[in-house]
């Protein structure tokens, strides 16, 4: 893997709006990377850590009480644990890291809450590694919010709101600056995705 800047290890974030099929396509791809030998972990933000736990409760019960910075600090706590203990450690390894979400995320969605996302890169990056491939997932906001309805039937969370996921995608569709940014269409059925993210990494892993 001698393509990538966090070897002996590989770093891969899945990013884009809710409902565009992150988590169905990082449980794909890892099950696919391990059955071709190559040791993969995949790690989801927010994590299961105290700092991640509490950042799901503001998810269903609303964000009143807690300013953007404050949410986004939160974040910022969450992921520096996930990299201490998680993230760097299995790079060390030399293992494949498939992030569902990554502090791309953060730029996007703390982003559309008012936060320049520039600045949240750079406090991300302080401490985090830039990651070797981005696989931004794009979808329409209205396909997305649909998909969201028929998935919980209660309508989206406070997270996935029409108009915070239009400047969350807008911060995304502008995104920059970073090695390797590949955009797949999310529209497309799950195993279409699947065998375009395959010869992309193959590609990628030969190199």
């Amino acid at each position: 893997m001698n393509a990538s800047a966090n070897a002996p290890g590989m770093l891969i974030a899945l990013e884009g709006i809710d409902g565009a099929g992150k988590s169905t396509q990082a449980t794909r791809l890892a099950e696919w990377l391990r059955g071709s030998g190559r040791t993969t972990l995949v790690l989801h933000e927010p994590t299961r850590g105290p700092h991640g736990m509490r950042l799901r409760e503001l998810m269903q019960a609303g964000r009143d009480g807690v300013t953007p910075h404050q949410e986004f600090t939160l974040f910022l706590d969450d992921r520096a644990q996930n990299v201490r203990e998680n993230i760097r450690p299995a790079l060390a390894r030399g293992e494949i890291v498939l992030m569902d979400r990554y502090y791309i995320s953060s730029m996007g969605y703390q982003g559309a809450r008012g936060l320049d996302p520039a600045e949240i890169r750079t406090a991300n990056e302080a401490f985090a590694p830039v990651p070797d491939l981005i696989i931004m997932f794009d979808l329409p906001v209205a396909v997305a919010l649909d998909r969201i309805r028929k998935r919980h039937g209660d309508g989206p969370n406070l997270f996935e709101r029409e108009e915070h996921l239009l400047r969350a995608q807008a911060i995304f569709d502008g995104l920059t600056g970073f090695p390797r940014v590949h955009r797949i269409d999310a529209t497309r059925d799950e195993t279409s995705m699947l065998n375009e993210l395959k010869a992309l990494l193959s590609t990628l892993l030969a190199g």
